[in-house]
């Protein structure tokens, strides 16, 4: 590689089904015979790519991390390269000549030396997709949860309008989750229809693990109930994640874009 000075950071757009991958972070699973096997993540495979490209290993970073499941329509990432030559879109078609078919670059930029797709993201929206009122489609229920009837949406947002702002979101936190603090700031957060499809859209700075589909699947699961605004009110002040609803599938999630 050359010298730091001399390196190049370019911004890709990916989209990828993720049904086949165990999430987007690059991970090995250790076995005690014969070696480590290798678990197949987004990231293992776009910086295969871009190792096939550079003929050496090339870091990319994710603006966010997606779990196993979980689907992008335009995750951010960003890596360094070596080569001078190549205009940064022509990543585009380069990469996806070496990609496998679940994964996409959308879109390729160069930017500042310093710029970090991460700690650069200033908001990042989440989409969950929901069949309702039809039986689905037998491809669809990898991009989609299937309810089986129609929710009251006008309920659904009265629910939604309690997120925004910022506030402690410990009653939607993961066992596990290994946040420092469990505060997040809601930009927006609302129900809508798109086609015959319903769509939970979510916009925060950032998210715990797994919050959007225990969000998600919370306010389907106290909309069914008719539980009334007021309850959830108190449910998110208790900071009780006994109290909140199951946590939805990870099939209907997408990470949909990153505003920097």
């Amino acid at each position: 590689m050359c010298e730091a000075a001399e390196l190049r950071n370019i911004m890709l757009t990916l989209a990828y089904d993720g049904t086949d991958f165990f999430g987007w972070q690059r991970q090995e699973v250790r076995k005690k015979c014969p070696s480590p096997v290798k678990t197949r993540t987004v990231q293992g495979v776009v910086e295969d790519a871009l190792e096939k490209l550079h003929k050496a290993p090339v870091v990319l970073t994710g603006s966010g991390r997606t779990d196993t499941g979980v689907h992008a329509a335009g995750q951010a990432a960003n890596f360094y390269t070596s080569i001078q030559s190549m205009e940064a879109c022509r990543f585009v078609p380069a990469l996806n000549s070496l990609l496998p078919h679940d994964v996409r670059v959308l879109d390729a930029r160069e930017t500042a030396a310093n710029f970090h797709s991460r700690f650069d993201a200033r908001l990042r929206t989440y989409r969950y997709f929901f069949i309702t009122r039809r039986d689905a489609l037998p491809w669809e229920l990898r991009y989609a949860w299937h309810l089986r009837r129609q929710p009251d949406i006008l309920l659904l947002n009265e629910y939604a309008g309690l997120f925004r702002g910022e506030m402690d979101f410990t009653a939607f936190a993961i066992p596990g989750d290994k946040s420092k603090s469990r505060f997040r700031f809601i930009a927006n957060a609302c129900f809508f229809f798109e086609g015959d499809k319903l769509v939970f859209e979510i916009t925060a700075n950032a998210f715990l693990w797994k919050m959007v589909r225990s969000i998600a699947g919370t306010l389907i699961h106290f909309e069914e109930k008719k539980l009334s605004p007021c309850y959830l009110h108190e449910v998110i002040e208790s900071r009780n994640r006994q109290l909140t609803g199951p946590t939805a599938p990870p099939e209907g999630l997408f990470l949909w874009k990153i505003d920097f």
